[in-house]
């Protein structure tokens, strides 16, 4: 059989205050596509649909109406919560959704409960059983109190210990005759962060091995961390990536969906599938005239730009006049640190007046522009002389 591994779509999104729906619309439109072309049986969203837990209503439509085309191609649709979704939520879409021929899981369930979900492959009548674990909060594994008495090492290894007795008790659901899955959102050990994920919830002080996966799984199918990624494991233990980059720290990322042919008693086989549609990230630096000179090849690609030029009034306004789609400006750090190693120095402070100490502050600040000077010495004498002559 064959199915596609999607996860970390975080619908609704914005970076430095611009909507992204645009972009994940296009991409997701994208990999409604590719599930069509390949002919996939399957497809698995391993969490992380939405980028809020409130997610708007706009971000609710693309979501639904995505589902719903995958569900279209004829292909069994699988999705579970991750730590950016709101858990009880999905459990309340999952009547319609059902209803919808789609399955969507908030919390982990037993094997019986819905835990793992069984069906045949439309396109080999062979049997599947996928095993459900959508993100489980730490606070879930480690009480309270438990935080205040025990160890950091204590808890993260209550975490492991549960999450290991959960996929044990799921593992239950397989059958020997079928080609059996795993998916979940979590961190295992010696995943790369891709650099938009929410730290406070990736931290390695819980996570488990890529051996807490049971070993007759044809293949594990993971979201939570947003850079593709394979770990050692004795079974495919992957994760796909956000198949739209989150934000600049993961610009440098190919996005990407997994295709993935299984069958029972071997392991499965996967390709990555580039996804191209939705504007890019992008770290531009130079001066204004060098990033004017260089508009165009930057495309509608979205910027965050590095000026290598002194601070001075109005040099955001004058840069995003030049590059609309610039979402941030700033000093670019290498030139300020450089320039505030340059600077000359100043006359001793018993010599120095207010002028001179402006002007010291502005170079701490990187900020170079005689009108502000000017305008700090016409206040300066103005405040200095209506004193004089109160």
């Amino acid at each position: 059989m064959r199915f596609l591994h999607t996860s970390d779509w975080h619908i609704g999104k914005s970076l430095k205050g611009r909507s992204r729906l645009d972009d994940q619309e296009a991409v997701l439109r994208e990999v409604v596509g590719i599930a069509r072309a390949h002919e996939v049986d399957a497809v698995l969203v391993a969490g992380d649909v939405y980028d809020s837990a409130a997610p708007s209503a706009e971000a609710q439509r693309l979501a639904v109406q995505t589902l719903l085309g995958l569900r279209g191609t004829g292909a069994e649709v699988i999705v579970i919560a991750g730590n950016h979704d709101h858990p009880r939520s999905f459990e309340a879409y999952r009547p319609l959704m059902r209803a919808a021929g789609i399955t969507m899981v908030g919390t982990a369930r037993r094997a019986e409960k819905g835990g793992v979900v069984p069906f045949t492959a439309r396109g080999t009548g062979e049997p599947v059983r996928v095993a459900l674990l959508p993100f489980l909060s730490q606070r879930y594994a480690v009480r309270a109190a438990e935080l205040v008495t025990q160890t950091p090492a204590q808890n993260a290894a209550k975490y492991d210990q549960m999450v290991r007795d959960l996929l044990a008790a799921l593992s239950q659901g397989f059958d020997d005759n079928a080609v059996n899955l795993v998916l979940a959102h979590l961190t295992v050990t010696g995943g790369k962060l891709g650099g938009g994920e929410r730290l406070a919830q990736s931290i390695f002080d819980y996570y488990v091995p890529a051996t807490a996966f049971p070993a007759d799984a044809h293949y594990v199918a993971l979201g939570h961390l947003h850079r593709r990624q394979t770990l050692p494991a004795p079974c495919p233990v992957e994760y796909c990536g956000s198949p739209l980059a989150v934000d600049f720290g993961e610009e440098d990322y190919v996005p990407v969906v997994r295709v993935v042919d299984a069958a029972p008693g071997v392991p499965a086989k996967g390709v990555d599938i580039p996804v191209t549609a939705g504007r890019r990230l992008r770290t531009v630096r130079g001066t204004v005239a060098e990033l004017a000179q260089a508009a165009a090849e930057y495309g509608d690609a979205l910027l965050r730009v590095w000026v290598r030029e002194p601070a001075r009034a109005g040099l955001r306004e004058q840069v995003r006049e030049l590059l609309p789609n610039a979402l941030e400006v700033r000093i670019d750090p290498e030139f300020a640190a450089a320039a505030t190693g340059s600077r000359p120095s100043r006359p001793a402070d018993g010599q120095r007046g207010p002028s001179d100490l402006f002007h010291e502050y502005l170079g701490t600040q990187n900020i170079a522009d005689d009108r502000v000077e000017a305008l700090f010495a016409a206040l300066h004498d103005e405040t200095v002389g209506a004193d004089r002559h109160g």
